[in-house]
């Protein structure tokens, strides 16, 4: 039981997501940072505050924070399958240091 917990709780904190997620984490703060940074822009310009432009930024930016930072499952929806260790690199021909490497 307590392993069950433990590695639930490793994976919670590695944040491990795979390159698709990448991407759309990529996708969503930019598109976040992009449209909060606009209203930012036209909502202080329009109150002629900056302070109220500074807080909007400032809220988008925690927006961002919390739709990417977390590994959300969505982001884990395409691992990759990786190569055994022993496949792949066995009689390659490889030479370092004149010793011929397996």
């Amino acid at each position: 039981m307590a392993d069950q917990l433990l590695q639930q709780a490793q994976d919670l904190f590695e944040g491990q997501i795979d390159f698709e997620g990448q991407k759309l984490t990529e996708l969503f703060s930019t598109i976040i940072l992009a449209i909060t940074g606009l209203l930012a822009f036209i909502l202080g310009f329009a109150q002629g505050n900056i302070w109220f432009t500074l807080w909007i930024g400032l809220g988008g930016t925690a927006l961002a924070f919390l739709v990417v930072v977390p590994p959300y499952p969505i982001y884990n929806e395409n691992p990759e399958q990786w190569l055994r260790a022993n496949s792949g690199m066995s009689g390659s021909g490889i030479e370092v240091d004149g010793k011929k490497i397996n």
